[in-house]
């Protein structure tokens, strides 16, 4: 049978501990070519959304885990827009499939016979994935004796780095800025209950990031949210996203440490089509000056060839510049074990997956 997991389900079934250290495993297969993943591929054409410009962008990515025994395909239907938002051009993705839903999937399968295991939506896995990796970074760079955070960010992602971040450190206080003050104090709110942790809202994102060990950038903007004259010793800074720090900063640090060092989806682009984040050199063109060739990789820290941090002085960084598809075979496997003991979900038959026909 073949197991159909809803965004709820996984949500009660993944702990963000379980993530980490799964993915920190995996990443050492990967270093040394025992695990595999593909690169991120994009396909963009023109499309309409209410009468306005967008693009249709179909996105895919896959992996394989043979340490839990599992692949998976990674697979998004977007129409995607670029509005300005408090000044910041923004990347944003429309619910635009009947009732106003994305359309992101993921299926599971047995690295042992072929068969599809499982299909489930991609929302709460990519988002724990990114969290996660974002987790390992702060564990391997950030300062043992870290304490303090400044959150620049306020919206989905936002929650699973907090997470992470205090499952590899002691935080007893996080600040926390977004444009949005409604945004902003409703997540400090939640998280606050969720973390346990103190938490403050301020007014700026200097203000954030003022005084903090930490500092994590988890926004939509595609343009700098973080400044060069906001650097001080001993500061780890960490990313969703390559556009979100300025290049400056990155020149200044003593580590830059990239998840894959992808560092843009390979694109395949209609005639004629010219996404407004390359039009304007920002998104996946931005800080093109800084040699991000020369920066080690997570799976390198990981297995030890790297230091991500060498004294309590030095500056350092960490980008999640491309998700990978070996991080979903991990995660989406995770929560498909996790299923099966619970006894949850709705399972189909396989046949309806697979076929007596030679493909």
């Amino acid at each position: 049978m073949t197991l159909i997991l809803s965004n709820e389900e996984i949500t009660d079934l993944l702990e963000m501990k379980e993530v980490i250290n799964e993915l920190e495993e995996v990443y050492r297969d990967l270093d040394i070519g025992k695990a595999t993943t593909r690169r991120r591929s994009d396909s963009l054409v023109p499309a309409l959304h209410d009468g306005n410009e967008a693009i249709y962008g179909l996105k895919s990515m896959d992996g394989i885990s043979p340490r839990q025994g599992f692949s998976a395909v990674r697979l998004n239907s977007d129409i995607i827009t670029w509005p300005i938002i408090e000044g910041n051009l923004r990347r944003v993705k429309i619910p635009a499939a009947p009732n106003n839903r994305w359309v992101g999937l993921i299926i599971l399968f047995s690295t042992h016979n072929g068969e599809p295991l499982a299909i489930m939506p991609d929302g709460v896995i990519q988002r724990m994935r990114v969290g996660a990796t974002n987790g390992l970074g702060i564990k391997y760079m950030a300062r043992e004796s870290a304490k303090t955070i400044g959150i620049l960010g306020s919206g989905w992602q936002a929650g699973t780095q907090l997470l992470a971040a205090c499952n590899v450190r002691d935080i007893e206080m996080i600040k926390c800025f977004s444009p949005n003050s409604a945004n902003r104090l409703n997540f400090t709110q939640e998280m606050t209950e969720i973390l346990g942790v103190e938490m403050m809202v301020v007014n700026s994102a200097e203000e954030a990031v003022s005084g903090v060990d930490i500092v994590l950038c988890a926004t939509n903007s595609i343009e700098k949210v973080y400044i060069e004259s906001w650097l001080r010793p001993g500061i780890h800074i960490s990313s969703i996203k390559m556009p979100e720090i300025e290049e400056e900063v990155l020149k200044k640090c003593h580590r830059v440490c990239l998840h894959y060092g992808q560092q843009r989806p390979d694109t395949v682009i209609a005639k004629g089509l010219v996404p407004p984040d390359r039009r304007l050199g920002k998104g996946w063109e931005a800080n093109r000056t800084f040699d991000y060739g020369s920066c080690p990789l997570l799976s390198q820290m990981i297995s030890g060839k790297v230091k991500g941090r060498k004294s309590d002085d030095e500056i350092t960084c960490f980008i999640n510049d491309m998700g990978i598809g070996l991080q979903f075979a991990v995660t989406a496997g995770v929560a498909y074990k996790k299923a099966l003991d619970a006894g949850v979900g709705k399972k189909l038959p396989t046949d309806w997956f697979t076929e007596n026909v030679h493909p």
